[in-house]
């Protein structure tokens, strides 16, 4: 027996030393390779003293994972799941197991990242391809995204591209029908608003009687109306203007497709296609549009291509657009999609097919028929005659119908003045319908379901316009009617997680993306029902398991980032920049100061950054960066003084882009402030923060934060994330509200940000584990590691590559730069060709190419061990000698394993292998690469090619069957 104490044996830090990957014994050999004497020494090297904090968080200590799950569980216990027909775009949904259990629970489907390196992300690229073709055949339009946020915020985008694109350049005008669904309305608003737009919100038929540059319309309306709206598109058309509708996914089954009527753009969410509610998200957006405006579309297009076999290959098409290379001038500040979703949804479609869709929408449809005749026939009609799935009442006595509903557990569509409305979904049943006749009609209304099925049937009754019937064919495509056996449906989705890699085969070490431990345990409460089945608009003394948990994840991160509030409605990091500029212009506005509208932004930002600063009509102005890679801060001062009467803001990433602390970052704040600016922080690289420094602390004024990066929600092989804002206490007024949700009564009027009002809260519950499982110690251990491992990895690689930027100690923060610029000028080998080479290794390349062009930026984080960053040490090692034999003209440019990568097994296959390396040096260059090996499926694929032959619908079923 030992001599350890009871506390000794407790296991309150065993997740502590779960998440963070090197043990003692690995700290003490990497410290001595960098000659550190301890973890603390190194961090009081790297990190300037006078942004220090001299305490741990004030926050709980760890726990165990079975008491940090029992104790969330009771906290979830505290929501009170009623039945919801509120609808307004969120629905009940039957999830089908086999996608529940093997994508949104599977680790190959949610810790990869975004198919960057489209070689090694195949799989999740094929989903999105069938994503984007399901949108096109419901929609009727010739080109899809591969998704967006959420429907209000797609809607805003939809806007966006309207007034690019009219050719009504005089008109400054957007028109909203209103019958859009309400948070869609506040979100537009917004964007018009920071965007210098006009809105007119009037009825769909007035929309003739203004001269705008474009209009919106749902269909069906907010209040289930089903409509012809052709003529008001036509009315659209006379102005020379766009016509943008807001449609439901589910009636576009049954009812005949937006485009046919003359839409422009379609946008909606495809949340009911198998995605539960999750009180807000994470759902995908889908925007479809026509061909003539590809070049203004918002988002990402997965396009076909080719490899250098001539094989069919998918990438994302039209890269150019992506807001590091466009900055200001980008579509959009959208770097993100919401892809795990996306092929959740697309999984749904291929898995009932066309079939089964149509007969979950008449089934929806034919309930609502039921619904609709039995009120009628008791005296209670529905104010529309023509409707696809909700029903709206106008009612002289709505508080005692509502007062029935919620004490038989059922949420009702509320917010009219004297109506009530019912959304249907797949989950209604005939017992529901029933239950629903006695909440509308009081008891001994004499209804029978099955009779009035009988009826309905008997009359003929129709409640979709003849017109409006949907004619054309959906889901064609043999990939829709192919796999509707559970064994094919998992047999094709397992088939498809083979091609991609992710965190669960090796690292992927990726510069300001952060890929962490996404611990099992912090995932499961994604699927607890009273987590995920709670409507957004549900009434708030319902919804108090959620307000528990968002309250205190929201308090610990005010504590974390040494801010004084938080917002958790931004549901993505472009969206919290977007929301935090927006708080900063709405308090210059409130102290008479509207017109300061420049906006400072270092030359090594995010792209993200001056493409948010435009969305809010900011002037974007670039500050100098010196040869040290730090902000050059005599240029700062020069312009933060010139422009003291207009300056707006800063915003500044920290560490800096290039991977160093700067010590002068509270200079830079005191610069900015003394004349008349806030301090926007990027909250990109808060891994390198949390418990040993702060925003706040630092002087900075408002913060997004990654919750997808630092607080370990997985990257869903590009999406979903979440981005909340932290502020001081004076931007705190200016945080977004909502108009449906009045959680907090001083924000009401502030206008919405995204369509939920805590944006995706159904994956908050991750974050808050993450925090709760490291607790204090943890989550600054965490910090302390990913410099250490970074530091261990730039010593090692700095024995054959150059690392660009350190700080003045010769230190990096919890990322290094890489840089190839030399390598290339002497041998010709690319970035490219390392990025590529590295998966004949096994491994995701770093982020090639930023912040300077030519170089790989690395961040290997905590959770990697000594032995997985010395793989990787071993592989760019390797890597460096295959160089090498280029330089010494044992192998020529065009004929090396580097300008040749990936290799797949077409090549090793191939009868006439001829190149000047074997195959063993292909695709085993080392032995680690061999004892776990990563196929690529397809070879370096021709981006050009992919550009200039734009295809972004599935091929034709002969490829995939070649492919195979």
């Amino acid at each position: 027996m030992t001599n350890r104490t009871l506390a000794d044996l407790e296991q309150n830090q065993e997740f502590i030393r779960r998440h963070i990957g090197p043990d003692a014994e690995q700290t003490k050999a990497m410290l001595a390779e960098i000659n550190a004497d301890s973890v603390d020494a190194l961090i009081d090297e790297i990190v300037p003293a006078d942004i220090r904090l001299a305490d741990l968080p004030n926050i709980e200590e760890s726990k165990t994972e079975v008491k940090a799950l029992s104790d969330l569980k009771a906290v979830a216990s505290l929501n009170k799941v009623n039945k919801s027909y509120i609808g307004l775009g969120y629905y009940g949904t039957l999830t089908p197991n086999v996608i529940l259990r093997n994508v949104l629970e599977n680790p190959g489907w949610y810790t990869a990242y975004t198919p960057y390196q489209p070689e090694i992300a195949q799989g999740r690229l094929e989903s999105l391809l069938n994503y984007q073709q399901m949108c096109l055949d419901l929609t009727g339009l010739d080109l899809a995204s591969a998704s967006l946020l959420d429907e209000g915020t797609a809607a805003a985008e939809a806007m966006a591209l309207a007034k690019r694109v009219s050719k009504n350049k005089k008109s400054n005008l957007f028109f909203v029908a209103d019958n859009v669904y309400p948070q869609t309305i506040d979100v537009v608003k917004l964007r018009a608003d920071m965007f210098g737009f006009d809105v007119i919100v009037a009825p769909a038929n007035t929309v003739a009687e203004h001269d705008v540059f474009g209009a919106l319309f749902q269909y069906p309306s907010a209040t289930g109306e089903v409509a012809d709206i052709t003529s008001l598109i036509d009315a659209v058309h006379d102005k020379k203007a766009i016509a943008a509708v807001a449609a439901d996914i589910m009636s576009l089954v049954m009812l005949k497709a937006p485009g046919e009527l003359g839409a422009d753009v379609v946008i909606g969410s495809s949340q009911r296609f198998g995605v539960p509610m999750g009180y807000g998200g994470p759902h995908a957006a889908f925007f479809t549009t026509s061909d003539k405006y590809k070049r203004s579309m918002p988002g990402r297009i997965i396009g076909v291509s080719r490899d250098t076999r001539g094989k069919d290959a998918l990438r994302m098409a039209m890269q150019t657009r992506e807001q590091h290379i466009r900055r200001e001038k980008a579509n959009s500040n959208i770097c993100t999609a919401q892809v795990l979703l996306a092929n959740m949804a697309a999984f749904y479609a291929v898995y009932h097919g066309p079939q089964g869709l149509k007969t979950i929408a008449e089934r929806i449809h034919r309930l609502t028929d039921i619904l609709c005749l039995g009120t009628a026939t008791n005296g209670v009609q529905a104010i529309h005659e023509h409707y696809f799935d909700t029903l709206t009442f106008k009612l002289a006595n709505k508080d005692e119908v509502v007062a029935r509903a919620l004490a038989v557990d059922v949420n009702l569509r509320t917010d009219v003045d004297g109506h009530v409305s019912v959304s249907l979904d797949e989950t209604t049943t005939r017992e529901d319908v029933a239950v629903l006749f006695d909440v509308l009609l009081g008891e001994g209304h004499g209804l029978d379901v099955a009779a009035l099925d009988a009826k309905i049937i008997e009359c003929g009754h129709s409640s979709i316009p003849p017109s409006l019937v949907r004619e054309s064919a959906i889901l064609t495509h043999p990939v829709f009617n192919s796999y509707h056996s559970e064994t094919e449906m998992l047999r094709y989705i397992k088939k498809l997680e083979n091609k991609d890699l992710a965190l669960n085969h090796s690292m992927i070490s990726l510069g300001s993306c952060t890929m962490k431990l996404n611990a099992t345990a912090q995932m499961i409460p994604v699927s607890w029902p009273e987590f995920a089945n709670m409507h957004p608009f549900a009434p708030l003394d319902q919804a108090q398991g959620y307000k528990s948990m968002i309250d205190e994840l929201g308090k610990w991160l005010v504590e974390l980032t040494g801010y004084d509030d938080i917002s958790m409605q931004p549901n993505s990091g472009a969206q919290g920049e977007y929301a935090g500029l927006v708080a900063i212009q709405k308090y210059h506005e409130s102290r008479g100061e509207g017109h300061r509208n420049i906006c400072l932004i270092p030359s090594s930002a995010h792209g993200t950054n001056p493409a948010s600063a435009q969305m809010v009509s900011m002037k974007v102005v670039v500050v100098d960066c010196d040869k040290n890679g730090n902000v050059d801060m005599a240029d700062l001062k020069a312009k933060a003084e010139e422009l003291a009467d207009n300056l707006s803001c800063i915003m500044i990433t920290y560490p800096s882009t290039h991977g160093v602390y700067e010590e002068t970052i509270k200079d830079i704040c005191d610069i900015v402030h003394a004349n008349g600016g806030q301090v926007y922080l990027d909250g990109a690289n808060m891994n390198a923060q949390v418990g040993i420094t702060s925003p706040g602390f630092i002087g900075a004024d408002v913060s997004h934060l990654n919750l997808h990066k630092t607080f370990a929600i997985p990257h869903g092989g590009g999406g979903p994330g979440m981005g909340p804002i932290g502020v001081k206490s004076h931007l705190a007024p200016f945080l977004p509200g909502h108009k449906l949700v009045d959680f907090n009564n001083e924000l009401q009027g502030n206008g919405a940000i995204s369509a939920a009002p805590f944006g995706s809260a159904g994956i908050l519950c991750i974050s808050y584990l993450y925090i709760a499982l490291l607790g204090k110690q943890g989550v600054t251990d965490s910090t302390k590691y990913a410099i250490t491992n970074a530091n261990y990895l730039a010593h090692k690689l700095s024995e054959h590559f150059p690392i660009l930027y350190t700080g003045n100690n010769g230190r990096v923060a919890h990322e290094c730069i890489v840089d190839l610029r030399p390598i290339k000028e002497a041998s010709g080998i690319t970035e490219m060709d390392v990025a590529k080479r590295l998966m004949d290794y096994g491994f995701h390349a770093p982020t090639m190419s930023f912040p300077v062009a030519g170089t790989l930026m690395i961040e290997p984080t905590e959770s990697e061990a000594k032995v997985e960053l010395d793989r990787f040490i071993e592989a760019m090692t390797s890597i460096r000698e295959e160089i090498r034999k280029v330089e010494q003209g044992q192998w020529t440019v065009e004929d090396n394993p580097l300008a040749n990568a990936p290799h797949t097994l077409d090549d090793i296959t191939d009868a006439n292998w001829n190149r000047a390396y074997s195959v063993q040096e292909a695709v085993f260059p080392v032995p680690a690469a061999a004892a776990n090996k990563f196929w690529p499926t397809v070879n370096r694929i021709d981006d050009v090619y992919g550009d200039r032959n734009l295809i972004c619908s599935c091929p034709a079923v002969e490829t995939y069957i070649d492919a195979e």
